[in-house]
C-alpha cells in the first residue's frame, strides 16, 4: 500500500498568447548560445519556426532537424539522434505536437548519455539529466511539454512504445496558444480527445492508496490523488468547452487558449497519476493500422469508460457534470452512463472514427490486440478495473 504521493512537472512554465516572444529571455537563463530545434518541414513551411527563431536573435548558433512525423518511429529516433550529434548542440528546443517534442526529449537523452534510443525505452532508464530542453507545443493534446514521458513507433513489432522518466521533463514548457490557430483540423480534433483522454483516465484511475506495485518495482505514475484530480477536473470542464469550438472555428482564440490550458493541465496529471486500459490498447492498434493516437484513444474511450463504469460510478456522474450535462433528478448510475454518452456525442462531433473497422484494423486481430494491452503492465494497474482477456476481447469487438 502506499502511504505518500509525488508531482513532477517540467522545470517553468510560460503560458499565454504572445509568450513564444520569451524564448530568447528563457535561453539566456538557462546559458544556451548552440540550440538544436527539432521540428517537422510543416512547420518551417508554415512559418511557425520563425516565430521560434526570431526572439532567440543573432547570439545563438541554431541548426534544425526538421525531419519530424506523426507517431514517429524508432528509426525516425535515431535519425534525429544522429543530426544532434554531428551538430553538438548545448541545448533543444522541441517544436510542434508531442511527436516532435518526444523526438527532442529522446536526443537530449541520448546526447547526454550515449547508446541508442532502443536503450531508454521502458521505465527509469534514464540515468541523469538531459540536455536542457525547452518544448513549445503546437497542438492542444499530447502534454508532453510537461509529461515525463516519450511515445514512439517501434516498426518491427508492429506497437508503440514508450520511455518514462522524471528526466525527460522539459527545463521550459513554453506554451503560446497563438501558435496552435495554424493547427489542422484533423491534428485539432484528434489531440484534443487525446488530451481529454489523459484526463479522463487520471480522474478514474486506480487510487494511490490501493495502486497495486510490486515489490521492488517503481513507477512514475502513482495512481489518484488530490493534485492530480484537481487538475484533471480542470482539464475535463476546459476541453469540454473548448474543443469542438476549436475543430469548427480554428481562428478562435480564446477556445485554443481554454485547450492550451486543459491539455496542458490534463499533462499535468496523467503524468503523475497515470493512464490507463484505453492507452495499453491504443497502443497496439495504433502500431498495426498507424491511426494517430488520438483517433484510436478518443474512439477507445466511450467504450473503456463504459467498462469501468462499475467501479466509477460516482466519478464518470462527476465527468458528466464537468461536461456540462443536466444531471438534474438523475441518479449517480444515470448521470455516469451520461458521461459516456457525452463523449460519444464530442466524438461524433469532431469527427473521431467510430469503429475499429474505421481505422483499418481486421477483426481477426482483436485478440493480439487484447494480448499486447494487457502485457503493459506499468499502464494495466493503474486502471480501476483490473481487465482479463475474454472482457477486453468482448469490449474490442463491441468496438469494432
Amino acid at each position: 500500500m502506499r502511504e505518500t504521493w509525488t508531482f513532477g512537472s517540467a522545470g517553468q512554465i510560460v503560458f499565454g498568447p504572445g509568450a513564444v516572444r520569451q524564448l530568447g529571455e528563457l535561453a539566456k537563463r538557462l546559458g544556451l548560445k548552440r540550440i538544436l530545434v527539432v521540428t517537422d518541414a510543416r512547420l518551417v513551411e508554415a512559418g511557425i519556426y520563425d516565430e521560434v527563431r526570431r526572439p532567440l536573435g543573432e547570439w545563438t548558433t541554431l541548426d534544425v532537424f526538421n525531419g519530424g512525423e506523426p507517431e514517429p518511429s524508432l528509426q525516425v529516433a535515431e535519425r534525429c539522434v544522429a543530426h544532434a550529434r554531428d551538430f553538438a548542440p548545448d541545448g533543444l528546443i522541441g517544436l510542434g505536437g508531442g511527436s516532435n517534442m518526444d523526438l527532442a526529449k529522446m536526443a537530449a537523452a541520448v546526447l547526454a548519455h550515449g547508446g541508442t534510443p532502443r536503450d531508454y525505452l521502458g521505465e527509469d532508464r534514464i540515468p541523469g539529466p538531459i540536455l536542457p530542453l525547452v518544448c513549445v507545443p503546437t497542438t492542444s493534446g499530447t502534454g508532453s511539454e510537461v509529461s515525463a514521458a516519450g511515445v514512439f513507433t517501434d516498426q518491427d513489432n508492429h506497437i508503440k512504445v514508450g520511455a518514462i522518466s522524471n528526466y525527460f521533463r522539459p527545463k521550459v514548457a513554453l506554451v503560446d496558444p497563438r501558435l496552435t490557430l495554424s493547427c489542422p483540423h484533423k491534428v485539432t480534433a484528434d489531440s484534443g480527445i487525446d488530451a481529454m483522454t489523459h484526463a479522463i483516465e487520471a480522474f478514474t484511475a486506480v487510487d494511490n492508496a490501493t495502486f497495486p506495485l510490486p515489490p521492488g518495482e517503481v513507477s512514475l505514475f502513482q495512481g489518484r490523488h488530490p493534485l492530480g484530480d484537481c487538475l484533471a477536473e480542470k482539464a475535463i470542464s476546459l476541453i469540454g468547452k473548448n474543443l469542438a469550438r476549436a475543430v469548427e472555428n480554428p481562428d478562435d482564440l480564446a477556445a485554443r487558449e481554454g485547450m492550451a490550458l486543459g491539455a496542458m493541465l490534463a499533462g499535468l496529471a496523467f503524468s503523475n497519476v497515470g493512464v490507463a486500459l484505453v492507452h495499453a490498447l491504443e497502443y497496439p492498434i495504433g502500431g498495426a493500422t498507424h491511426c494517430s493516437h488520438g483517433a484510436g484513444n478518443g474512439l477507445l474511450l466511450p467504450h473503456v469508460m463504459r467498462y469501468n463504469l462499475p467501479v466509477r460510478q460516482r466519478e464518470f456522474a462527476r465527468i458528466a457534470q464537468l461536461l456540462g450535462v443536466d444531471t438534474t433528478g438523475r441518479t449517480e448510475r444515470e448521470a455516469a452512463v451520461q458521461a459516456v454518452g457525452a463523449i460519444e456525442a464530442l466524438n461524433h462531433k469532431i469527427g473521431i472514427p467510430a469503429r475499429l473497422r474505421d481505422l483499418g484494423a481486421k477483426q481477426e486481430q482483436i485478440p493480439e490486440f487484447a494480448e499486447k494491452g494487457l502485457a503493459i503492465a506499468r499502464i494495466i494497474r493503474v486502471n480501476p478495473r483490473v481487465p482479463k482477456l475474454p472482457e477486453v476481447i468482448k469490449l474490442l469487438n463491441e468496438a469494432y
